[in-house]
Protein backbone atom coordinates (compact mmCIF):
# COMPACT_ATOMS: atom_id res chain seq x y z
CA UNK A 1 0.00 0.00 0.00
CA UNK A 2 1.44 3.31 -1.13
CA UNK A 3 -0.97 5.56 0.77
CA UNK A 4 1.41 8.40 2.49
CA UNK A 5 0.60 11.08 4.96
CA UNK A 6 1.58 13.63 2.07
CA UNK A 7 -1.20 12.14 0.26
CA UNK A 8 -3.85 12.37 3.28
CA UNK A 9 -2.58 15.65 4.16
CA UNK A 10 -3.44 17.12 0.24
CA UNK A 11 -7.01 15.70 0.37
CA UNK A 12 -9.80 18.59 0.10
CA UNK A 13 -12.16 19.07 3.42
CA UNK A 14 -14.93 19.03 1.06
CA UNK A 15 -17.94 16.52 0.23
CA UNK A 16 -16.84 14.01 -2.41
CA UNK A 17 -16.54 10.57 -3.29
CA UNK A 18 -13.76 8.12 -2.84
CA UNK A 19 -12.47 4.70 -4.54
CA UNK A 20 -10.21 2.32 -3.11
CA UNK A 21 -8.17 0.88 -5.81
CA UNK A 22 -5.89 -2.38 -6.05
CA UNK A 23 -2.44 -2.37 -8.01
CA UNK A 24 -4.70 -4.14 -11.30
CA UNK A 25 -6.94 -1.21 -11.33
CA UNK A 26 -10.17 -2.90 -9.51
CA UNK A 27 -12.17 -0.89 -7.84
CA UNK A 28 -12.32 -2.42 -4.11
CA UNK A 29 -14.37 0.14 -2.43
CA UNK A 30 -16.50 3.45 -3.15
CA UNK A 31 -17.67 5.61 0.11
CA UNK A 32 -18.88 9.09 0.06
CA UNK A 33 -17.68 11.89 3.11
CA UNK A 34 -18.67 15.04 3.93
CA UNK A 35 -14.96 15.74 4.54
CA UNK A 36 -13.04 13.49 2.15
CA UNK A 37 -9.75 14.09 4.20
CA UNK A 38 -11.29 13.47 7.69
CA UNK A 39 -12.90 10.67 6.12
CA UNK A 40 -9.89 8.56 4.24
CA UNK A 41 -7.45 9.23 6.79
CA UNK A 42 -9.80 7.79 9.42
CA UNK A 43 -8.85 4.30 7.67
CA UNK A 44 -5.35 4.40 8.65
CA UNK A 45 -5.54 5.77 12.27
CA UNK A 46 -7.75 3.40 13.50
CA UNK A 47 -6.67 0.44 15.29
CA UNK A 48 -9.99 -1.33 15.72
CA UNK A 49 -11.12 -2.33 12.08
CA UNK A 50 -13.59 -4.86 11.19
CA UNK A 51 -11.63 -7.83 9.84
CA UNK A 52 -13.52 -6.85 6.32
CA UNK A 53 -11.60 -3.51 6.57
CA UNK A 54 -8.22 -4.76 7.05
CA UNK A 55 -8.57 -7.29 4.21
CA UNK A 56 -9.49 -4.24 2.02
CA UNK A 57 -6.85 -2.28 3.29
CA UNK A 58 -3.94 -4.56 2.41
CA UNK A 59 -5.01 -5.02 -0.96
CA UNK A 60 -5.44 -0.96 -1.59
CA UNK A 61 -2.23 0.51 -3.91
CA UNK A 62 -3.83 3.96 -4.27
CA UNK A 63 -6.76 6.09 -3.46
CA UNK A 64 -9.12 8.44 -5.79
CA UNK A 65 -11.61 11.09 -5.37
CA UNK A 66 -14.45 12.92 -6.64
CA UNK A 67 -15.14 16.50 -5.21
CA UNK A 68 -19.02 17.16 -4.87
CA UNK A 69 -20.94 20.29 -4.24
CA UNK A 70 -22.88 18.50 -1.31
CA UNK A 71 -22.93 15.39 0.76
CA UNK A 72 -26.06 14.58 -1.37
CA UNK A 73 -25.26 14.67 -3.90
CA UNK A 74 -21.61 12.87 -2.86
CA UNK A 75 -24.13 10.08 -1.52
CA UNK A 76 -26.07 9.85 -5.20
CA UNK A 77 -22.69 9.40 -6.69
CA UNK A 78 -21.17 7.07 -4.35
CA UNK A 79 -24.71 4.48 -4.91
CA UNK A 80 -24.88 5.65 -8.99
CA UNK A 81 -21.17 4.03 -8.51
CA UNK A 82 -21.61 0.79 -6.52
CA UNK A 83 -24.21 0.02 -8.47
CA UNK A 84 -21.89 0.35 -11.83
CA UNK A 85 -18.83 -1.09 -10.51
CA UNK A 86 -19.92 -3.85 -8.00
CA UNK A 87 -17.18 -3.88 -5.92
CA UNK A 88 -16.26 -6.54 -3.82
CA UNK A 89 -15.72 -5.02 -0.22
CA UNK A 90 -19.22 -2.99 -0.83
CA UNK A 91 -22.36 -3.93 0.61
CA UNK A 92 -24.92 -4.41 -2.44
CA UNK A 93 -28.28 -4.86 -3.15
CA UNK A 94 -29.22 -6.19 -6.64
CA UNK A 95 -33.21 -5.02 -6.62
CA UNK A 96 -33.39 -4.92 -10.69
CA UNK A 97 -37.09 -5.84 -10.86
CA UNK A 98 -39.64 -3.46 -11.32
CA UNK A 99 -42.60 -3.63 -8.37
CA UNK A 100 -46.10 -4.78 -9.38
CA UNK A 101 -49.14 -2.01 -9.42
CA UNK A 102 -53.08 -2.79 -9.15
CA UNK A 103 -54.38 -1.26 -12.40
CA UNK A 104 -58.14 0.39 -12.58
CA UNK A 105 -57.79 1.32 -16.70
CA UNK A 106 -59.95 4.06 -18.05
CA UNK A 107 -62.55 2.12 -19.78
CA UNK A 108 -66.09 3.10 -20.08
CA UNK A 109 -66.04 -0.11 -18.15
CA UNK A 110 -62.74 -0.21 -15.73
CA UNK A 111 -60.97 -3.35 -15.34
CA UNK A 112 -59.18 -4.24 -12.53
CA UNK A 113 -55.70 -5.90 -13.47
CA UNK A 114 -51.94 -6.74 -12.29
CA UNK A 115 -49.65 -4.43 -13.65
CA UNK A 116 -46.28 -3.44 -14.43
CA UNK A 117 -44.43 -0.66 -16.28
CA UNK A 118 -45.69 2.84 -17.30
CA UNK A 119 -49.91 3.15 -17.05
CA UNK A 120 -51.38 5.09 -19.39
CA UNK A 121 -52.92 8.43 -18.23
CA UNK A 122 -56.85 7.93 -18.15
CA UNK A 123 -55.39 4.43 -16.13
CA UNK A 124 -55.32 4.72 -12.44
CA UNK A 125 -52.66 2.74 -10.60
CA UNK A 126 -52.21 1.82 -7.10
CA UNK A 127 -48.67 0.33 -5.09
CA UNK A 128 -46.29 -0.42 -5.31
CA UNK A 129 -46.58 -3.75 -3.78
CA UNK A 130 -43.99 -5.80 -2.55
CA UNK A 131 -44.55 -8.78 -4.94
CA UNK A 132 -46.80 -10.11 -7.20
CA UNK A 133 -48.86 -12.57 -4.67
CA UNK A 134 -49.74 -9.16 -2.82
CA UNK A 135 -51.44 -7.64 -6.23
CA UNK A 136 -53.07 -10.64 -7.00
CA UNK A 137 -54.81 -11.29 -3.31
CA UNK A 138 -55.73 -7.62 -3.51
CA UNK A 139 -57.86 -8.27 -6.34
CA UNK A 140 -59.31 -11.04 -5.40
CA UNK A 141 -60.65 -9.13 -1.88
CA UNK A 142 -61.70 -6.26 -4.37
CA UNK A 143 -63.25 -8.81 -6.78
CA UNK A 144 -65.58 -10.19 -3.65
CA UNK A 145 -66.65 -6.71 -2.33
CA UNK A 146 -67.07 -4.79 -5.72
CA UNK A 147 -67.38 -7.57 -8.27
CA UNK A 148 -65.52 -5.42 -10.97
CA UNK A 149 -64.21 -6.96 -14.34
CA UNK A 150 -60.86 -8.65 -14.48
CA UNK A 151 -61.14 -10.35 -18.19
CA UNK A 152 -59.31 -8.85 -21.08
CA UNK A 153 -60.41 -6.53 -23.13
CA UNK A 154 -60.42 -8.36 -26.22
CA UNK A 155 -62.55 -11.49 -23.99
CA UNK A 156 -64.83 -8.41 -22.68
CA UNK A 157 -65.90 -7.27 -26.22
CA UNK A 158 -66.68 -10.68 -27.34
CA UNK A 159 -68.77 -12.03 -24.75
CA UNK A 160 -72.67 -12.81 -25.73
CA UNK A 161 -73.22 -14.70 -22.19
CA UNK A 162 -71.83 -14.07 -18.55
CA UNK A 163 -68.95 -16.07 -17.22
CA UNK A 164 -68.35 -18.32 -14.01
CA UNK A 165 -66.98 -15.06 -11.95
CA UNK A 166 -70.17 -14.00 -12.47
CA UNK A 167 -72.47 -17.41 -11.19
CA UNK A 168 -69.54 -17.50 -8.50
CA UNK A 169 -70.38 -13.51 -7.69
CA UNK A 170 -66.75 -12.13 -8.55
CA UNK A 171 -68.08 -10.04 -11.80
CA UNK A 172 -71.56 -7.80 -11.94
CA UNK A 173 -71.20 -8.89 -15.81
CA UNK A 174 -71.14 -5.64 -17.68
CA UNK A 175 -69.86 -7.38 -20.92
CA UNK A 176 -73.51 -8.26 -21.05
CA UNK A 177 -75.36 -5.26 -19.40
CA UNK A 178 -76.56 -7.06 -16.35
CA UNK A 179 -75.33 -4.00 -14.20
CA UNK A 180 -76.56 -0.77 -15.69
CA UNK A 181 -73.21 1.82 -16.35
CA UNK A 182 -73.69 4.51 -13.64
CA UNK A 183 -74.18 1.58 -10.79
CA UNK A 184 -70.54 -0.04 -12.51
CA UNK A 185 -69.05 3.39 -12.05
CA UNK A 186 -70.24 4.35 -8.24
CA UNK A 187 -68.49 0.46 -7.63
CA UNK A 188 -65.38 1.51 -9.45
CA UNK A 189 -65.19 5.24 -7.26
CA UNK A 190 -65.92 3.04 -4.08
CA UNK A 191 -63.08 0.37 -4.92
CA UNK A 192 -60.59 3.74 -5.48
CA UNK A 193 -61.54 5.10 -2.28
CA UNK A 194 -60.85 2.10 -0.27
CA UNK A 195 -57.67 1.60 -2.08
CA UNK A 196 -56.70 5.39 -1.72
CA UNK A 197 -56.91 4.79 2.02
CA UNK A 198 -60.55 5.84 2.78
CA UNK A 199 -62.01 3.08 4.25
CA UNK A 200 -64.09 4.93 7.37
CA UNK A 201 -65.40 7.56 4.81
CA UNK A 202 -66.21 3.99 2.70
CA UNK A 203 -67.79 2.26 5.38
CA UNK A 204 -69.84 5.45 6.64
CA UNK A 205 -71.33 6.25 2.96
CA UNK A 206 -72.42 2.38 2.11
CA UNK A 207 -74.14 2.13 5.80
CA UNK A 208 -75.92 5.44 4.86
CA UNK A 209 -77.27 3.88 1.47
CA UNK A 210 -77.61 0.64 3.31
CA UNK A 211 -80.12 2.64 5.82
CA UNK A 212 -81.76 4.14 2.71
CA UNK A 213 -82.49 1.65 0.91
CA UNK A 214 -84.36 -0.09 3.94
CA UNK A 215 -86.45 2.79 4.39
CA UNK A 216 -87.30 2.94 1.17
CA UNK A 217 -88.57 -0.77 1.51
CA UNK A 218 -85.61 -1.90 -1.29
CA UNK A 219 -84.85 -5.16 1.12
CA UNK A 220 -82.86 -6.48 -2.07
CA UNK A 221 -80.83 -3.70 -2.52
CA UNK A 222 -80.30 -3.32 1.42
CA UNK A 223 -79.07 -6.52 1.67
CA UNK A 224 -76.48 -6.66 -0.88
CA UNK A 225 -75.21 -3.17 0.68
CA UNK A 226 -75.28 -5.32 4.54
CA UNK A 227 -73.30 -7.87 2.16
CA UNK A 228 -70.78 -5.56 1.01
CA UNK A 229 -70.05 -3.90 4.15
CA UNK A 230 -69.61 -7.57 6.39
CA UNK A 231 -66.97 -7.92 3.06
CA UNK A 232 -65.43 -4.60 3.85
CA UNK A 233 -65.00 -5.45 6.92
CA UNK A 234 -62.93 -8.42 6.19
CA UNK A 235 -61.24 -6.91 3.86
CA UNK A 236 -59.38 -4.12 6.78
CA UNK A 237 -58.64 -6.56 8.89
CA UNK A 238 -56.64 -8.45 6.32
CA UNK A 239 -55.11 -5.47 5.12
CA UNK A 240 -55.05 -2.28 7.45
CA UNK A 241 -53.14 -1.52 10.26
CA UNK A 242 -53.89 0.81 13.02
CA UNK A 243 -53.52 4.03 11.49
CA UNK A 244 -55.07 6.76 13.55
CA UNK A 245 -52.80 9.47 12.39
CA UNK A 246 -55.08 9.69 9.49
CA UNK A 247 -53.61 8.51 6.08
CA UNK A 248 -50.76 6.96 6.11
CA UNK A 249 -48.25 6.33 3.05
CA UNK A 250 -44.54 4.68 4.59
CA UNK A 251 -41.84 2.30 4.01
CA UNK A 252 -41.16 0.28 6.95
CA UNK A 253 -37.24 -0.65 6.96
CA UNK A 254 -35.67 -3.42 9.40
CA UNK A 255 -32.18 -5.02 9.29
CA UNK A 256 -31.73 -7.74 11.58
CA UNK A 257 -28.31 -10.46 11.60
CA UNK A 258 -28.67 -14.09 12.42
CA UNK A 259 -26.08 -16.51 12.42
CA UNK A 260 -23.70 -14.35 9.97
CA UNK A 261 -26.66 -13.85 7.78
CA UNK A 262 -28.09 -9.92 7.41
CA UNK A 263 -31.92 -9.64 6.27
CA UNK A 264 -33.49 -6.30 5.51
CA UNK A 265 -36.98 -6.88 5.35
CA UNK A 266 -39.06 -4.20 3.60
CA UNK A 267 -42.80 -3.39 4.56
CA UNK A 268 -44.98 -1.24 2.54
CA UNK A 269 -48.32 0.55 3.94
CA UNK A 270 -49.84 2.86 1.62
CA UNK A 271 -53.22 4.78 3.09
CA UNK A 272 -52.98 2.97 6.02
CA UNK A 273 -52.99 -0.78 3.94
CA UNK A 274 -50.50 -3.03 4.60
CA UNK A 275 -49.51 -3.83 0.89
CA UNK A 276 -46.98 -6.88 2.01
CA UNK A 277 -43.61 -7.31 2.44
CA UNK A 278 -39.88 -8.46 1.34
CA UNK A 279 -36.92 -9.46 2.21
CA UNK A 280 -33.77 -8.38 0.83
CA UNK A 281 -30.15 -9.92 1.70
CA UNK A 282 -27.28 -8.17 0.89
CA UNK A 283 -24.09 -9.06 -1.12
CA UNK A 284 -20.29 -8.73 0.55
CA UNK A 285 -22.28 -7.84 3.43
CA UNK A 286 -19.82 -10.24 5.68
CA UNK A 287 -18.93 -8.70 9.01
CA UNK A 288 -21.47 -5.58 8.30
CA UNK A 289 -23.52 -4.46 10.77
CA UNK A 290 -27.46 -4.22 10.24
CA UNK A 291 -27.10 -0.21 10.53
CA UNK A 292 -24.68 -0.28 7.96
CA UNK A 293 -26.53 -2.44 5.21
CA UNK A 294 -29.59 -0.44 6.23
CA UNK A 295 -28.05 2.73 5.30
CA UNK A 296 -26.81 1.57 1.91
CA UNK A 297 -30.39 -0.42 1.44
CA UNK A 298 -32.11 3.33 1.59
CA UNK A 299 -29.40 4.82 -0.48
CA UNK A 300 -29.55 2.26 -3.62
CA UNK A 301 -33.05 1.06 -3.05
CA UNK A 302 -34.72 4.16 -3.53
CA UNK A 303 -32.49 5.59 -6.75
CA UNK A 304 -34.64 3.23 -8.65
CA UNK A 305 -38.67 2.91 -7.11
CA UNK A 306 -41.03 5.54 -6.25
CA UNK A 307 -39.84 6.96 -2.41
CA UNK A 308 -43.18 7.68 0.04
CA UNK A 309 -42.76 10.79 1.98
CA UNK A 310 -42.23 8.59 5.45
CA UNK A 311 -39.73 5.98 5.80
CA UNK A 312 -39.37 4.37 9.14
CA UNK A 313 -36.11 2.39 9.89
CA UNK A 314 -34.81 0.37 13.19
CA UNK A 315 -31.89 1.14 13.50
CA UNK A 316 -30.01 5.13 14.22
CA UNK A 317 -28.51 6.18 10.34
CA UNK A 318 -27.13 9.54 8.99
CA UNK A 319 -29.85 10.65 8.12
CA UNK A 320 -29.60 13.99 6.94
CA UNK A 321 -27.54 13.46 3.57
CA UNK A 322 -29.82 10.79 2.71
CA UNK A 323 -33.09 12.88 3.86
CA UNK A 324 -31.93 15.75 1.33
CA UNK A 325 -31.28 13.34 -1.85
CA UNK A 326 -34.58 11.87 -1.62
CA UNK A 327 -36.53 15.04 -0.99
CA UNK A 328 -34.47 16.19 -4.03
CA UNK A 329 -35.23 13.13 -6.15
CA UNK A 330 -38.74 12.89 -5.35
CA UNK A 331 -39.54 16.41 -5.30
CA UNK A 332 -41.01 16.38 -2.31
CA UNK A 333 -40.35 16.38 1.67
CA UNK A 334 -38.93 12.88 2.23
CA UNK A 335 -38.99 12.15 6.37
CA UNK A 336 -36.73 9.24 7.33
CA UNK A 337 -37.79 8.68 11.04
CA UNK A 338 -36.07 6.09 13.66
CA UNK A 339 -37.53 7.22 17.41
CA UNK A 340 -41.21 6.98 16.49
CA UNK A 341 -43.98 6.54 19.21
CA UNK A 342 -47.25 4.49 18.78
CA UNK A 343 -48.62 2.28 16.28
CA UNK A 344 -44.90 3.37 14.23
CA UNK A 345 -42.99 1.70 16.70
CA UNK A 346 -45.69 -1.45 16.28
CA UNK A 347 -44.74 -1.41 12.01
CA UNK A 348 -41.11 -1.35 13.09
CA UNK A 349 -41.28 -4.04 15.42
CA UNK A 350 -42.91 -6.12 12.83
CA UNK A 351 -40.43 -5.35 9.88
CA UNK A 352 -37.62 -5.91 12.40
CA UNK A 353 -39.19 -9.68 13.82
CA UNK A 354 -39.87 -10.62 10.07
CA UNK A 355 -35.99 -9.56 9.03
CA UNK A 356 -34.75 -11.51 11.99
CA UNK A 357 -36.89 -14.67 10.81
CA UNK A 358 -35.32 -14.18 7.46
CA UNK A 359 -31.56 -13.86 8.33
CA UNK A 360 -32.49 -17.13 10.61
CA UNK A 361 -34.28 -18.95 7.44
CA UNK A 362 -31.31 -17.92 5.25
CA UNK A 363 -28.70 -19.03 8.00
CA UNK A 364 -30.22 -22.11 8.08
CA UNK A 365 -30.38 -23.05 4.78
CA UNK A 366 -26.69 -21.96 3.73
CA UNK A 367 -25.66 -24.38 6.81
CA UNK A 368 -27.59 -27.49 5.16
CA UNK A 369 -26.17 -25.74 1.61
CA UNK A 370 -22.56 -26.13 2.69
CA UNK A 371 -23.50 -29.61 4.66
CA UNK A 372 -24.54 -30.80 0.61
CA UNK A 373 -21.80 -29.04 -0.67
CA UNK A 374 -18.96 -30.69 1.56
CA UNK A 375 -20.62 -34.15 0.91
CA UNK A 376 -20.54 -33.85 -2.71
CA UNK A 377 -16.82 -33.16 -2.17
CA UNK A 378 -15.97 -36.03 -0.32
CA UNK A 379 -18.03 -38.54 -2.76
CA UNK A 380 -16.30 -36.71 -5.93
CA UNK A 381 -12.80 -36.77 -3.79
CA UNK A 382 -13.03 -33.02 -5.01
CA UNK A 383 -11.74 -30.80 -1.82
CA UNK A 384 -11.70 -27.23 -4.47
CA UNK A 385 -15.47 -27.92 -5.79
CA UNK A 386 -17.23 -24.27 -5.32
CA UNK A 387 -18.93 -23.93 -8.97
CA UNK A 388 -21.17 -26.13 -10.73
CA UNK A 389 -22.92 -25.90 -13.74
CA UNK A 390 -25.37 -27.51 -15.11
CA UNK A 391 -27.10 -28.09 -19.14
CA UNK A 392 -30.00 -29.62 -20.33
CA UNK A 393 -31.75 -29.49 -23.79
CA UNK A 394 -35.41 -28.95 -24.36
CA UNK A 395 -37.65 -28.82 -27.45
CA UNK A 396 -41.02 -30.47 -28.31
CA UNK A 397 -40.20 -32.82 -31.54
CA UNK A 398 -37.27 -31.22 -32.41
CA UNK A 399 -38.49 -27.59 -32.50
CA UNK A 400 -37.49 -24.51 -30.63
CA UNK A 401 -34.77 -26.32 -29.22
CA UNK A 402 -33.19 -24.36 -26.28
CA UNK A 403 -29.93 -25.61 -23.84
CA UNK A 404 -29.88 -23.87 -20.81
CA UNK A 405 -27.05 -23.32 -18.15
CA UNK A 406 -27.81 -22.77 -14.81
CA UNK A 407 -24.68 -22.01 -12.16
CA UNK A 408 -24.38 -22.96 -8.34
CA UNK A 409 -21.54 -21.00 -6.97
CA UNK A 410 -20.35 -21.16 -3.58
CA UNK A 411 -23.48 -21.85 -1.38
CA UNK A 412 -26.27 -20.59 -3.70
CA UNK A 413 -27.81 -20.70 -7.37
CA UNK A 414 -26.12 -18.03 -9.45
CA UNK A 415 -28.51 -16.61 -11.21
CA UNK A 416 -26.91 -13.57 -12.34
CA UNK A 417 -24.54 -16.18 -14.52
CA UNK A 418 -27.67 -18.25 -16.00
CA UNK A 419 -27.56 -18.76 -19.85
CA UNK A 420 -29.90 -19.79 -22.65
CA UNK A 421 -28.47 -20.61 -26.03
CA UNK A 422 -30.45 -21.51 -29.60
CA UNK A 423 -29.83 -24.49 -30.81
CA UNK A 424 -29.90 -24.86 -34.33
CA UNK A 425 -28.00 -26.01 -37.74
CA UNK A 426 -28.99 -29.51 -36.33
CA UNK A 427 -30.78 -32.68 -37.76
CA UNK A 428 -34.38 -31.58 -35.15
CA UNK A 429 -34.50 -33.65 -32.43
CA UNK A 430 -30.86 -34.95 -31.91
CA UNK A 431 -30.17 -34.17 -28.21
CA UNK A 432 -26.60 -35.08 -28.59
CA UNK A 433 -25.56 -32.61 -31.17
CA UNK A 434 -27.42 -30.12 -29.27
CA UNK A 435 -25.70 -31.10 -26.16
CA UNK A 436 -22.73 -30.82 -28.31
CA UNK A 437 -23.38 -27.33 -29.87
CA UNK A 438 -24.45 -25.42 -26.30
CA UNK A 439 -21.15 -26.72 -24.97
CA UNK A 440 -18.90 -24.98 -27.55
CA UNK A 441 -21.02 -21.91 -27.59
CA UNK A 442 -20.63 -21.74 -23.68
CA UNK A 443 -16.87 -22.85 -23.74
CA UNK A 444 -15.52 -21.06 -26.67
CA UNK A 445 -15.88 -17.85 -25.09
CA UNK A 446 -14.37 -18.54 -21.67
CA UNK A 447 -11.37 -19.74 -23.49
CA UNK A 448 -10.92 -16.90 -25.86
CA UNK A 449 -11.62 -14.58 -22.72
CA UNK A 450 -10.12 -16.67 -19.90
CA UNK A 451 -13.32 -16.53 -18.31
CA UNK A 452 -14.38 -18.67 -16.00
CA UNK A 453 -14.83 -22.17 -15.64
CA UNK A 454 -16.97 -24.57 -13.38
CA UNK A 455 -14.99 -27.25 -11.31
CA UNK A 456 -17.77 -29.76 -12.12
CA UNK A 457 -19.99 -29.56 -15.35
CA UNK A 458 -22.87 -31.83 -15.23
CA UNK A 459 -25.01 -32.95 -18.10
CA UNK A 460 -28.65 -33.60 -17.87
CA UNK A 461 -28.82 -37.11 -19.93
CA UNK A 462 -27.31 -40.88 -20.13
CA UNK A 463 -24.37 -42.55 -21.79
CA UNK A 464 -24.87 -40.81 -25.07
CA UNK A 465 -25.08 -36.89 -23.86
CA UNK A 466 -22.68 -37.10 -21.72
CA UNK A 467 -19.99 -39.09 -24.98
CA UNK A 468 -21.45 -35.62 -26.74
CA UNK A 469 -20.34 -33.39 -23.90
CA UNK A 470 -16.85 -35.65 -23.94
CA UNK A 471 -16.14 -34.26 -27.19
CA UNK A 472 -17.13 -30.84 -26.97
CA UNK A 473 -14.67 -30.41 -24.07
CA UNK A 474 -11.96 -32.38 -25.52
CA UNK A 475 -12.12 -30.42 -28.85
CA UNK A 476 -11.47 -27.13 -26.63
CA UNK A 477 -9.34 -28.71 -24.80
CA UNK A 478 -10.98 -28.73 -21.91
CA UNK A 479 -10.72 -32.32 -20.74
CA UNK A 480 -9.75 -31.70 -17.15
CA UNK A 481 -12.81 -30.02 -16.29
CA UNK A 482 -14.83 -33.34 -14.27
CA UNK A 483 -17.77 -34.09 -16.18
CA UNK A 484 -20.75 -35.92 -14.39
CA UNK A 485 -23.85 -37.14 -16.36
CA UNK A 486 -27.71 -37.84 -14.29
CA UNK A 487 -29.07 -39.95 -15.88
CA UNK A 488 -33.23 -40.92 -14.77
CA UNK A 489 -33.81 -43.70 -13.26
CA UNK A 490 -36.47 -46.34 -13.54
CA UNK A 491 -39.69 -44.92 -14.95
CA UNK A 492 -38.24 -41.16 -14.47
CA UNK A 493 -38.45 -41.37 -10.81
CA UNK A 494 -36.65 -39.02 -9.07
CA UNK A 495 -34.57 -40.50 -6.61
CA UNK A 496 -33.41 -43.37 -8.91
CA UNK A 497 -30.81 -41.45 -11.09
CA UNK A 498 -27.54 -42.81 -11.81
CA UNK A 499 -24.24 -40.53 -11.85
CA UNK A 500 -22.30 -41.19 -15.32
CA UNK A 501 -18.75 -39.93 -15.18
CA UNK A 502 -16.75 -39.35 -18.58
CA UNK A 503 -14.91 -42.71 -18.80
CA UNK A 504 -18.07 -44.25 -18.36
CA UNK A 505 -17.95 -45.28 -14.53
CA UNK A 506 -21.42 -45.29 -12.92
CA UNK A 507 -22.28 -44.78 -9.65
CA UNK A 508 -25.47 -44.82 -8.03
CA UNK A 509 -26.18 -42.16 -4.07
CA UNK A 510 -28.48 -42.97 -1.63
CA UNK A 511 -31.90 -41.40 -1.63
CA UNK A 512 -30.76 -39.13 1.49
CA UNK A 513 -26.87 -38.83 0.44
CA UNK A 514 -26.89 -34.99 1.05
CA UNK A 515 -24.57 -34.38 -1.88
CA UNK A 516 -27.05 -36.26 -4.35
CA UNK A 517 -29.78 -33.59 -3.12
CA UNK A 518 -27.00 -31.04 -4.35
CA UNK A 519 -27.02 -32.57 -7.85
CA UNK A 520 -31.00 -33.18 -7.91
CA UNK A 521 -31.58 -29.15 -7.07
CA UNK A 522 -29.32 -28.30 -9.67
CA UNK A 523 -30.25 -30.28 -12.56
CA UNK A 524 -34.06 -29.24 -11.53
CA UNK A 525 -33.20 -25.96 -11.63
CA UNK A 526 -31.48 -26.49 -15.17
CA UNK A 527 -34.47 -28.13 -16.25
CA UNK A 528 -37.37 -25.64 -15.19
CA UNK A 529 -34.88 -22.81 -16.86
CA UNK A 530 -34.64 -24.89 -20.16
CA UNK A 531 -37.90 -25.78 -20.48
CA UNK A 532 -38.99 -21.85 -19.55
CA UNK A 533 -36.96 -20.70 -22.51
CA UNK A 534 -38.43 -23.39 -24.69
CA UNK A 535 -42.23 -22.58 -24.30
CA UNK A 536 -41.55 -19.04 -24.88
CA UNK A 537 -39.06 -19.36 -27.92
CA UNK A 538 -41.82 -22.06 -29.65
CA UNK A 539 -45.09 -19.42 -28.37
CA UNK A 540 -43.10 -16.82 -30.29
CA UNK A 541 -42.42 -18.61 -33.12
CA UNK A 542 -46.07 -20.54 -33.66
CA UNK A 543 -47.77 -17.01 -32.68
CA UNK A 544 -45.50 -15.23 -35.72
CA UNK A 545 -46.57 -18.65 -38.45
CA UNK A 546 -49.97 -18.90 -37.59
CA UNK A 547 -50.26 -14.91 -38.80
CA UNK A 548 -47.53 -14.44 -41.62
CA UNK A 549 -49.40 -17.79 -43.38
CA UNK A 550 -52.41 -15.20 -43.36
CA UNK A 551 -52.31 -13.53 -47.16
CA UNK A 552 -52.28 -9.60 -46.72
CA UNK A 553 -51.27 -9.90 -43.06
CA UNK A 554 -47.42 -8.28 -43.23
CA UNK A 555 -45.00 -7.18 -40.00
CA UNK A 556 -46.89 -4.44 -39.25
CA UNK A 557 -50.38 -5.60 -39.57
CA UNK A 558 -49.51 -8.16 -37.74
CA UNK A 559 -47.40 -6.10 -34.74
CA UNK A 560 -50.77 -3.91 -35.04
CA UNK A 561 -53.37 -7.08 -34.32
CA UNK A 562 -51.03 -8.16 -31.31
CA UNK A 563 -50.84 -4.97 -29.97
CA UNK A 564 -54.59 -4.50 -30.40
CA UNK A 565 -56.12 -7.84 -28.55
CA UNK A 566 -52.80 -8.27 -26.36
CA UNK A 567 -51.63 -11.49 -28.20
CA UNK A 568 -52.65 -14.36 -30.53
CA UNK A 569 -55.40 -15.33 -27.84
CA UNK A 570 -57.09 -12.17 -28.12
CA UNK A 571 -57.25 -12.18 -31.96
CA UNK A 572 -58.55 -15.87 -31.84
CA UNK A 573 -61.12 -14.38 -29.52
CA UNK A 574 -62.38 -11.22 -31.30
CA UNK A 575 -64.92 -11.44 -34.00
CA UNK A 576 -65.04 -10.13 -37.51
CA UNK A 577 -66.26 -7.16 -36.31
CA UNK A 578 -63.77 -6.43 -33.93
CA UNK A 579 -61.21 -7.49 -36.52
CA UNK A 580 -62.29 -4.67 -38.55
CA UNK A 581 -62.28 -2.43 -35.81
CA UNK A 582 -58.14 -2.61 -36.33
CA UNK A 583 -56.96 0.47 -38.13
CA UNK A 584 -55.70 -0.97 -41.89
CA UNK A 585 -57.98 -4.06 -41.50
CA UNK A 586 -60.60 -4.06 -44.24
CA UNK A 587 -63.97 -6.16 -43.15
CA UNK A 588 -63.08 -8.45 -46.24
CA UNK A 589 -58.87 -9.19 -44.06
CA UNK A 590 -60.80 -9.39 -41.03
CA UNK A 591 -63.05 -12.73 -42.40
CA UNK A 592 -59.79 -13.80 -43.98
CA UNK A 593 -58.29 -13.70 -40.55
CA UNK A 594 -60.93 -15.22 -38.61
CA UNK A 595 -61.42 -18.21 -41.19
CA UNK A 596 -57.88 -18.55 -41.17
CA UNK A 597 -58.12 -18.98 -37.29
CA UNK A 598 -61.28 -21.02 -36.66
Amino acid sequence: MSITKDFLASLPTLPGVYRMVDAAGMVLYVGKAKDLRKRVSSYFQKTDQSPRIKLMLKSVDHIDTTVTRTEAEALLLENNLIKGLKPRFNILFRDDKSYPYLLLTGHRFPRLAYFRGTPKKHDQTFGPYPNAYAVRESIQLLQKVFQLRTCEDSVFANRSRPCLLYQIKRCSAPCVGHIAPDHYARDVAEAAQLLHGEATRLTGQITEQMNAAAAALDFETAALLRDRLRMLATVREKQFVDSTGGEADADVIAAAEAGGVIAVNLTMIRGGRHLGDRSFFPQHGEGATPAEALEAFVAQHYLDHPIPPRILVNEAIEADALEALLSEQSGKKISLQHRVTGERRVWIGMAQANARLSAERRSAERANQSQRLAALRDTLDLPALNRIECFDISHTMGEATIASCVVYEGDDLKKSDYRRYNIGGITPGDDYAAMHAALIKRFHKSIEENGVLPDLLLIDGGKGQVSSAVEAMNELGLGEVLLLGVAKGEARKPGLETLIFANGRELKLAKDHPGFHLIQQVRDEAHRFAITGHRAKRGKARVQSTLEDIAGIGPKRRKQLLEHFGGLQGVRDAGIDALASVNGISRELAETIYHALH
